[in-house]
């Protein structure tokens, strides 16, 4: 078994060996390639203006991350056409359907992109142009392999000359229409002729020789051979192929039903959960997996380890119908705290409506495992993770619980993350992640940016403000956006371009997305009036950072539109990506439309 999917960059572990062992192939599979050619590899993937294409890597792996196959597409977005560079199995893999697998892939990318066409080179099956009937007898096999997609060579030019004279199997360039059945027009085919030859082999081909064959395409429109090998000449439709890179790997809290609080004003309920998933299965853009149990030592690496203790012994000894709530806080002596665990508890808790009962630590354990689950989907090659959990935690501090908070989720990730590179968690949550703030106040290498209700008047009122900028070699590196409190939508979109000015200039190779939906008109805790077409245009301008990205859910209490608020939200993630043809042209059109009216208050 194996699964297709993109290498973006070389930031993640996972990424780096898939690159590692496609450099291998290249060693292996394609000797007169140069060793620094070959080196060059991870470059190209994040530099385009450098090498004058877009490259685009895809690997078929399995799950230990052995790459079986690879293909390697250049685009060039001016010209709108695609050119093959590479697509290779790995030695001793050849067959099994991986190289049909990844063109399939790669003709379904090109059209993404917007291409017209695609391009890439063959060795002949001429005997006049190749005279090693070894190697002839491979050449007629790949072109007999392209030519089931309609992919054939371009005739009637000099493209297949040898730079050297004398030299043997120059190859053909062929041409895929991407089963569009468009003619190819000569003006069109010498601007890309002249494209590749410039751009890929300017090193190597002199002027004189890119000008002679660029002007051999005379015919207009250009001739295609004639298939050889199979009777079938119809257009080739290109399969529409799911891609994980291109989804959002989905976690859920499967144990958030146990906190269930029922008393009259508690907002925080099970249903949120259920109501997200409802609106968004349905969409296609999620690729579910199951919660992985996690070490304490992810827990205790941003949390007290006294405090992690103190929630997991209090939450144990209460009975299962019973909540306890805070109200004793030891603030003249907080070095002498209670010895009793239920008075103790107001010495790690900031408010007075967050209970303590037993279930409230399982489920915020199992939405840490969530978290880190989602973290490691990001190494794992996933560009999109939602770890979509109650109770929230962004309120938890390195030794505080509170607004509905006991463990920091979002902190968690973060922390673990940072292992692989810097780390920007935006916090777009109605009320002020205190907690976030707090456990990385005095570090440069994840950099906390929260937009929320200024703390005159909304929870938790005593942090949140703008001149709280982090301390020692934190300092900078913690940017609050208090606002005001009748913000609407366009009013909210100024704020978040400022805030991702400010990751963009930390440059990190990860987010970490603090998800409020209480932002939205009519949640009860909050006094702003953004629609559902406004969550669905931050969750653009957010995916256009385009970085690795950890979604936590957070706030958001509205459950007559929180659902649809959160699909219109993730369909705005998707086309900032880019990822709309990942799914069905039916399900993005349902997802887009849906019903605003509720997100809207109607």
């Amino acid at each position: 078994m194996f699964r297709i999917r993109r290498v973006y960059d070389d930031l993640v572990p996972i990424n780096r060996d898939a690159i590692a062992q496609v450099q291998k192939i290249l060693r292996s599979q394609f000797s007169l390639l140069s060793e620094g050619e070959i080196a060059k590899l991870p470059d190209l993937l994040v530099d385009p203006v450098k090498y004058r294409f877009r490259s685009v890597l895809y690997v078929a792996d399995d799950q230990h991350g052995r790459v079986k196959g690879f293909a390697l597409l250049l685009h060039d977005p001016a010209l709108r056409f695609c050119y093959l560079d590479f697509l290779s199995a790995a030695p001793r893999r050849t067959g099994g359907g991986i190289g049909g697998i990844l063109y399939e892939r790669i003709r379904a990318e090109a059209l993404g992109l917007g291409a017209r066409d695609l391009f890439f080179e063959c060795l002949p099956d001429d005997p006049a142009l190749c005279g090693n009937p070894e190697v002839l007898k491979q050449n007629a096999a790949r072109l007999r392999f392209y030519e089931r997609y309609g992919a054939r060579p371009i005739a009637n030019t000099e493209y297949e000359t040898p730079v050297k004279p004398g030299d043997d199997c120059a190859p053909y360039l062929v041409y895929d229409d991407l089963g569009t059945g468009a003619a190819l027009r000569r003006g069109r085919a010498r601007a890309v002729v002249r494209a590749i030859l410039e751009r890929k082999y300017g090193a190597v081909c002199p002027p004189a020789y890119i000008e002679r064959v660029v002007r051999s395409f005379r015919d207009s429109p250009i001739r295609i051979r004639e298939p050889r090998y199979l009777k079938k000449t119809q257009p080739v439709q290109v399969v529409q192929m799911p891609s994980t890179d291109r989804r959002v790997m989905l976690v859920v809290n499967e144990a958030h039903a146990l906190h269930h609080v029922e008393e009259r004003g508690y907002v925080e309920a099970p249903v949120r959960i259920r109501t997200i998933l409802k609106a968004i299965e349905p969409t296609g853009f999620f690729v579910r997996a199951p919660a992985r149990r996690s070490p304490d030592r992810r827990i205790t690496a941003v949390h007290d380890p006294g405090f992690v203790n103190y929630l997991k012994k209090v939450t144990a000894r209460i009975g299962s119908e019973k909540s306890l709530y805070p109200y004793v806080f030891p603030i003249r002596n907080s070095a002498r705290p209670p010895k009793e665990l239920a008075v103790r508890a107001g010495y790690y808790c900031i408010d007075t409506f967050t209970p303590l009962n037993r279930s409230a630590y399982i489920a915020a354990r199992a939405a840490v495992d969530c978290a880190l689950t989602a973290a490691e989907g990001i190494l794992e090659g996933f560009r999109v993770a939602y770890a979509l959990v109650r109770p929230p935690g962004h309120h938890a501090e390195r030794r505080v619980f509170g607004g509905f908070c006991y463990f920091n989720s979002a902190a968690v990730a973060a922390h673990y993350l940072s292992g692989y590179g810097k780390v920007a968690v935006l916090d777009i949550d109605y009320h002020h992640g205190n907690g976030t703030q707090d456990i990385f106040y005095r570090r440069r290498d994840v950099l906390t940016v929260s937009i929320h209700g200024h703390p005159s008047f909304t929870y938790p009122y005593f942090s949140g403000f703008s001149d709280e900028r982090g301390i020692g070699e934190g300092e900078g590196y913690n940017v609050n956006y208090p606002c005001p409190e009748e913000m609407d939508g366009a009013g909210y979109r100024e704020v978040l371009a400022r805030a991702l000015e400010r990751v963009k200039r930390y440059e990190p190779q990860f987010l970490v997305l603090s998800l409020g939906l209480d932002v939205a008109k009519g949640d009860p805790t909050g006094s702003w009036i953004l629609t559902s077409a406004d969550l669905e245009a931050n969750g653009d301008m957010i995916a256009q950072l385009r970085l690795p990205t950890v979604v936590i859910q957070e706030g958001g209490y509205r459950t007559r539109s929180l659902g649809v608020n959160a699909r219109h939200f993730f369909v705005g993630m998707m086309r900032g990506y880019g990822f709309a043809d990942a799914v069905p042209a039916r399900r993005w059109k349902r997802a887009v439309a849906g019903d605003r009216s509720k997100a809207e208050g109607g």
